[in-house]
């Protein structure tokens, strides 16, 4: 038995990935949601173009990236809407079949239902509604708020952690797992603030990815996730993210599985601040009952 076999992260990925699908119609063209399903938008010429461009990239970051092994492998969940579909068939192309060792649609981690077919002027108002009630908690009339998208999210998440403890995806210990994830820009945000513990303020202040963008969790010498290995201070700042959720970031470089940043303002301080004044006062009083009799 190798020493890899009793390495207590043997079955985590190396890296999870969230990559947001290629350009579509809908986004050059609204209209497009008037007279087709949102689940059957399909990408431009553009968009297809942008998935075989991160597809190499991606196929880089793996092959070149100096701490891992030359047996790295891939594992795909993608959303089962066609512009991720198509995203994910462009990406596939830079891979070897033998890199792959498998792929599943997954339908938790779709784009937010903004309703049925879409009537342009009626949503531009419902979208200006949004902005004044809040993105995270404002639902679409016959749809879905991003605290619906964060339920369903939270589910998949918990099934993908029992496939991982399970070695559903057939991980073999000496090799590096990529976990490539294709889904929605929305649905990215609220996978890492799941993921992070992010509060529905952080979530608010988060920019969406663009096209074919994606944000790279890779495991930490201690069993944590990071966005902060692959990804720059300015990148996550252009993301959107608090000096204080950078530096947590940065924190969970070296961190150990399961430990607790003590030092991450909204765990305690953004609820309990004021006992931070009662810390001098609680050390006083017990030194005036240490020094008197009970009779």
């Amino acid at each position: 038995m190798t020493t890899d076999d009793h390495h207590p992260f043997k079955f985590l990925p190396k890296r999870i990935i969230l990559v947001r699908h290629g350009e579509s119609m809908g986004n050059i063209d609204t209209a497009a949601y008037v007279t087709t399903p949102d689940n059957k938008i399909p990408l431009t010429s553009l968009g297809l173009d942008q998935a075989r461009v991160a597809g190499t990239h991606l196929r880089n970051l793996f092959s070149d990236h100096g701490n891992c092994t030359t047996n790295w492998r891939v594992y795909f969940y993608v959303s089962p809407y066609q512009r991720t579909r198509s995203t994910l068939r462009e990406i596939g192309r830079s891979f070897e079949r033998q890199r792959i060792i498998g792929v599943r649609e997954e339908c938790r981690i779709r784009e937010q239902d903004f309703g049925n077919f879409q009537i342009e002027e009626r949503m531009k108002v419902i979208k200006e509604t949004r902005e004044r009630f809040g993105r995270f908690f404002y639902r679409f009339p016959e749809g879905e708020s991003a605290a619906d998208v964060f339920d369903r999210v939270s589910s998949f998440l918990e099934s993908l952690w029992r496939d991982l403890d399970m070695n559903r995806l057939h991980k073999e210990p000496y090799r590096d797992l990529n976990l490539i994830i294709v889904s929605h820009g929305l649905t990215c945000r609220v996978f890492l603030m799941k993921w992070f513990k992010w509060t529905v303020e952080q979530f608010e202040h988060l920019n969406n990815l663009g096209n074919c963008e994606f944000r790279v969790m890779e495991l930490g010498e201690g069993g944590e996730y990071s966005l902060a290995i692959h990804h720059t201070n300015e990148e996550m700042q252009e993301w959107g993210m608090s000096p204080e959720m950078i530096a947590d970031q940065k924190w969970r470089i070296h961190a150990h599985r399961g430990d607790w940043n003590d030092n991450c303002p909204w765990y305690f301080d953004a609820f309990f601040d004021h006992l931070k004044t009662d810390v001098d006062k609680e050390s006083d009083d017990k030194a005036d009952d240490s020094s008197t009799t009970c009779e």
